[in-house]
């Protein structure tokens, strides 16, 4: 069958538990870096399904990193061509952007684990049913959108009303970073941790998230592994 592309916007994106659930649904995956100078994704004939992953930057830095707008056209694309998609954080924002929707800042800057409020529409999507009211998730932003046209809002949070949304029958975009795993999210934090003071930047300290990680790591990863394994069913049907 086709791979299923795994698109990194982020030098410090390791694409987490993604791959070993996708490999063990049965799928193949390409990989594209779009931070590498020159980087082009493969023709969407090429592959079964998208996944596009998060970033630091805004998604309309185009001056800054013309490769946003390499992803956005091609987000685009696969949404017209019904193509399997699946937008995580950055990737999320780029779909409703690639869908005319402005991206702006959110009522609050989100990081850590929060909890996930799945609404009634939820209960019957391929992906998002798998979560119940309450389920910690692992969030790392600052830039919210509304709803593209013809939208429908499957989750919502306590502080940032659009997290989980599907685009027609098959693309849906994620605010929240349901790839990374723990080692990934220690990384993230050590990183973090070296460039800023994490407590006036983000309202959290560094030994914070680490605990945070140390307790919610785990069921994350599981929730994580469930939700690659869904998307896999559906780039199978579509490949």
């Amino acid at each position: 069958m086709k791979p299923v592309l795994l698109v990194r916007n982020d030098e410090y994106e390791t694409f987490g538990v993604a791959p070993g659930a996708l490999a063990a649904a049965g799928c193949d995956i390409r990989t594209v870096n779009m931070t590498v100078p020159g980087a082009e994704p493969p023709p969407l004939e090429e592959v079964a399904a998208v996944i596009t992953f998060g970033g630091t930057v805004n998604v309309d830095e185009t001056d800054r990193h013309p490769y946003l707008a390499v992803v956005r056209e091609l987000t685009r694309e696969a949404v017209e061509r019904r193509i399997p998609y699946l937008g995580i954080c950055l990737g999320s924002q780029l779909l409703a952007r690639a869908l005319g929707r402005p991206v702006f800042k959110a009522p609050v800057k989100e990081v850590g684990f929060t909890p996930l409020r799945p609404l009634p529409a939820a209960k019957e999507d391929r992906l998002l049913s798998l979560y119940e009211d309450g389920d910690l998730v692992f969030q790392w932003h600052e830039d919210t959108y509304d709803l593209p046209e013809g939208a429908e809002l499957l989750a919502t949070g306590d502080a940032v009303p659009v997290q989980a949304y599907r685009v027609r029958e098959l693309a849906w975009g994620i605010q929240f970073h349901q790839e990374v795993d723990a080692h990934e999210l220690r990384w993230w934090i050590d990183i973090a941790d070296a460039e800023s003071d994490l407590a006036s930047t983000w309202g959290i300290t560094a030994d914070e998230l680490r605990r945070q990680v140390e307790r919610h790591a785990a069921a994350h990863e599981e929730r994580g592994r469930e939700l690659f394994r869904r998307f896999a069913e559906v780039a199978l049907e579509h490949a």
